[in-house]
């Protein structure tokens, strides 16, 4: 297993290191088979007088998939220990899906909602505002999966969203929690205006999702 570990605003000092590679390893001591890569993102506020938070991220990528947490706290030894348990549970319960998954052969099915209007414009009366700093990038393969991984992957990366190639239709997608409950896919506008017609294809083996071309009001 290989475990990168980086800082942000903080010296990755040999004794955080050890604890690190301590807690990580018996966190994913159970999941080795699983496991091929661990990244540990540790980070400090600029200013700990305003922001005291200190936190732990972690990543594993996993046959494929890939599984996050993060946690924060005011001590970084505790976030390191918040998001190691926190990661044990997420393999667990990836784990459990594969495992349910290999003794049970039915497929689900699901029910897609209809599609509603798509709105005019992304920020409607709002005024457009965007970040002055691009603060960190990521990089990760994008193999294709269907709407259904899609939502079993955002299930495990402790985001409220997840990009994803959709096998289907070889676009890349984005599949949102919404805030009044269920999950929404966003997909690219076809020069015609209408959105890829494989889309419904896709979404009948996944869970209640509802499509659009624009985000809408969550």
């Amino acid at each position: 297993m290989k475990l990168v570990i980086q800082g942000k605003n903080i010296e990755i000092t040999d004794a955080i290191r050890e604890y690190v590679h301590q807690k990580i390893e018996k966190a994913v001591s159970h999941f080795q088979n699983l496991t091929t890569e661990v990244d540990v993102h540790l980070s400090v506020a600029r200013n700990p007088r305003i922001n005291p938070k200190q936190t732990a991220e972690v990543t594993i990528y996993a046959n494929g998939t890939v599984v996050r947490a993060e946690e924060s706290s005011e001590n970084l030894y505790a976030s390191i220990d918040l998001v190691s348990n926190k990661i044990a549970r997420q393999l667990r319960k990836y784990k459990e899906k594969r495992q349910d998954k290999q003794h049970h052969t039915s497929v689900r099915t699901a029910e897609v909602l209809a599609q509603e209007p798509v709105a005019p414009t992304l920020t409607q009366d709002r005024a457009p505002e965007l970040p002055t700093d691009v603060v960190r990038m990521k990089y990760f393969a994008m193999p294709p999966m269907t709407i259904e991984q899609a939502m079993e992957q955002l299930e495990l990366v402790d985001h409220d969203f997840y990009m994803f190639r959709n096998a289907e239709t070889g676009e890349i997608n984005v599949i949102y929690e919404r805030n009044h409950g269920g999950c929404g896919v966003i997909q690219p506008r076809n020069g015609n205006g209408h959105t890829n017609g494989k889309y419904a294809k896709a979404a009948e083996n996944a869970h209640t999702v509802e499509p659009v071309s624009a985000m809408d009001e969550r």
